[in-house]
């Protein structure tokens, strides 16, 4: 129940002419002005507006009325109104643009393109308030003002708000398939390869210093058994 009746000042017009009421009463009951209801008796206000019942639709009752016109000080209550109104479903489609901005939208949407790719073209919709084709026209160059384009930030141009930007690139982010890893052998730390190939250099010495040690006593046996000939 609303705090005023349907249709106000053609209600107050049908009680300053069918009632004996004050016009504080009926200026409480619409929600209007005094003087407004008194310009109203006057004929200065709502000329041309045909009054409207109240009783007729349950806004107010004839008993109310008679209280009313019996205490001035008497403050008429509102009933429960008999005319439903329908209310207007919302409707879901593509943001609305006023007219004097639908033609910076194309700059808008490249700038998306270019800024966030990660985003949806039906986040660029929500956003900016525009058609597939007309994404797909910026986004292939086949927009008829394609060479005359220039990013512009939606936000700058008052298309959108930061935090309605900001929430579908977090969605978008987080809707974005996460990096596929494969399985399999890593390479090794630095650490470990060179602890490795010192170990390997060290062993080859280790073996090389060896086998120059065997070369040696050989060299030396040959020197000795050489020079027994010799002394016989």
């Amino acid at each position: 129940m609303s705090n005023a009746p349907l249709m106000p000042k053609a209600t107050a017009v049908w009680l300053v002419d069918n009632t004996a009421l004050t016009f504080d009463q009926v200026a409480e009951f619409t929600k209007m002005h005094p003087l407004e209801v008194r310009a109203i008796a006057d004929g200065d206000a709502a000329q041309g507006i045909k009054g409207m019942d109240p009783i007729s639709t349950g806004q107010l009752t004839r008993e109310e009325i008679e209280k009313g016109e019996a205490d001035p000080d008497y403050r008429l209550k509102l009933g429960e109104s008999k005319v439903i109104l329908p209310q207007a479903a919302k409707k879901k489609g593509p943001r609305y643009t006023p007219v004097s901005r639908r033609h910076e939208r194309p700059s808008a949407i490249l700038w998306l393109v270019r800024s966030h790719p990660e985003l949806k073209d039906s986040q660029i919709m929500r956003l900016v308030g525009t058609t597939k084709t007309t994404i797909a026209s910026v986004r292939d160059r086949t927009h008829w003002n394609a060479a005359g384009l220039t990013p512009m930030d939606p936000v700058t141009l008052g298309l959108c708000s930061q935090i309605e930007l900001d929430f579908e690139v977090q969605r978008a982010a987080k809707e974005k398939p996460a990096t596929q890893q494969y399985g399999g052998a890593t390479l090794l730390p630095a650490s470990e390869t060179t602890r490795k190939d010192a170990e390997h250099e060290g062993a080859v010495t280790d073996k090389q210093r060896e086998e120059m040690d065997v070369d040696a006593v050989f060299a030396k046996l040959k020197t000795i058994g050489g020079k027994k000939p010799e002394d016989e």
